[in-house]
């Protein structure tokens, strides 16, 4: 039941869930560990087409939701943001997450790395790029 009413909580309350754009990668709030997680050369955090999830984004909301495991936290927020780069292919990798609660961030890590779907990448000057993909995940508990 508690599991239940988390996954609630955490579905229907304060969920952010938006990309943010940076002028460059040096400019993000984590980027001191994402230049030691994530291979950052030639990526691009602004495009002329952003990657595109198959079905659009609320269905990549939905089943990322729905991958997520349900997990106990005890804090009243959580901050996380989940960074990962959609390839020149279209292939996901290099996810990382960072936040408040190391298990609510693995937690996104990994729901990330289930969705094994091929994106439609991002372009610029209709060429294919890698694109660092982000977003916040926030949890507040009443």
């Amino acid at each position: 039941m508690k599991k239940i009413i988390l996954f609630s909580a955490f579905f229907f309350s304060t969920f952010l869930f938006s990309q943010s754009e940076y002028g460059s990668v040096s400019q993000l709030p984590d980027y001191e560990i994402l230049k030691k997680k994530t291979k950052l050369e030639d990526v691009v955090t602004k495009a002329d087409t952003a990657p595109e999830f198959p079905g659009g984004i609320e269905n990549f909301k939905r089943q990322f939701a729905e991958k997520m495991d349900i997990i106990n936290v005890k804090s009243k927020n959580i901050d996380t943001r989940v960074y990962f780069i959609v390839e020149k292919n279209g292939y996901v990798r290099f996810v990382t997450a960072t936040g408040s609660d190391k298990k609510h961030s693995d937690a996104a890590e990994l729901a990330v790395r289930r969705l094994f779907i091929k994106w439609k990448p991002a372009t610029v000057n209709g060429e294919p790029v890698r694109y660092l993909y982000t977003f916040p995940l926030t949890l507040k508990k009443s």
